[in-house]
């Protein structure tokens, strides 16, 4: 009877547990503490390339649709810069610039080819301003000679473009030629006086143009200058211009800038 005691008292006794069951618990408590931490940043760092992803997607679908669709950065403007003959006016007339749409689908090209078109314009840029302005910079021919067409004097670029009409004391000096001369010749002459220095080509009355290679310029002093083409003509104005400085002659022949002749 006693033994039967004594066994169901022990049975109903907490068991203590051993100092080596106590370091192993603790042991496997601390593995499932670093794997539940290792588990949480691994899911932390899955969670953050997905938020970034997201948040990058939404950045670049806005700007997306703030650049091409959204009328905020619709073209709303045009502006000319560089005009001194023409007006801004019929710079933007020319241009046709579409307003409304995207500026960033706006087609640059085909307004710089169409302001291009106009015979004044010699060099054109067109570009975007942010947010809704397109912008064209125009750089015009300047007259440096002047040709008569017809019943009147008109201004011709270096070129031999010709331009619009200029005043008989526009100061210019005048090409002269035949009537079988070409758009060629003209565009020689008006080679010859581009390539003068401002005060030399002041000096110059008008040009005779006989052909490409027979070019003469009779100066407002008198004196005639043989030219031949326009092959060189820095060259031959420079000794032209040192020849003029010494003086005295009535003809210079520049036409071989090496070898220079005067008579008179």
């Amino acid at each position: 009877m006693t033994d039967l005691t004594d066994r169901t008292q022990t049975s109903g006794r907490a068991v203590t547990p051993s100092p080596e069951q106590a370091r192993r618990a603790r042991q496997v408590e601390r593995s499932r503490r670093r794997f539940a931490r290792r588990q949480w940043r691994r899911r932390w760092r899955v969670w953050r390339l997905v938020l970034a992803f997201l948040v990058v997607t939404a950045l670049v679908a806005g700007a997306v649709h703030a650049v091409y669709f959204s009328s905020w950065l619709a073209v709303s403007e045009v502006e000319v810069r560089g005009e001194q003959t023409l007006s801004a006016a019929q710079v933007t007339e020319a241009a046709a610039v579409p307003t409304g749409g995207p500026l960033a689908t706006a087609d640059l090209e085909s307004v710089r080819l169409r302001v291009g078109s106009l015979a004044l314009v010699r060099e054109v840029e067109v570009t975007r301003s942010w947010p809704g302005t397109v912008v064209i910079d125009v750089v015009e021919r300047e007259p440096v000679a002047a040709v008569a067409v017809g019943q009147e004097l008109r201004g011709l670029d270096e070129e031999g473009t010709v331009l619009t009409p200029v005043g008989p004391d526009s100061g210019l000096p005048r090409v002269e030629t035949s009537r079988e001369v070409g758009p060629e010749a003209l565009a020689e002459a008006a080679g010859v006086v581009g390539a003068m220095p401002d005060d030399l080509a002041a000096a110059v009355d008008h040009l005779e143009v006989e052909t490409v290679d027979q070019i003469t310029l009779e100066l407002r002093a008198g004196a005639l200058v043989r030219w031949g083409s326009a092959a060189q003509s820095e060259q031959k104005a420079a000794v032209l211009a040192a020849l003029l400085r010494e003086g005295g002659a009535a003809e210079y022949d520049v036409s071989v800038p090496g070898l220079p002749t005067t008579r008179g």
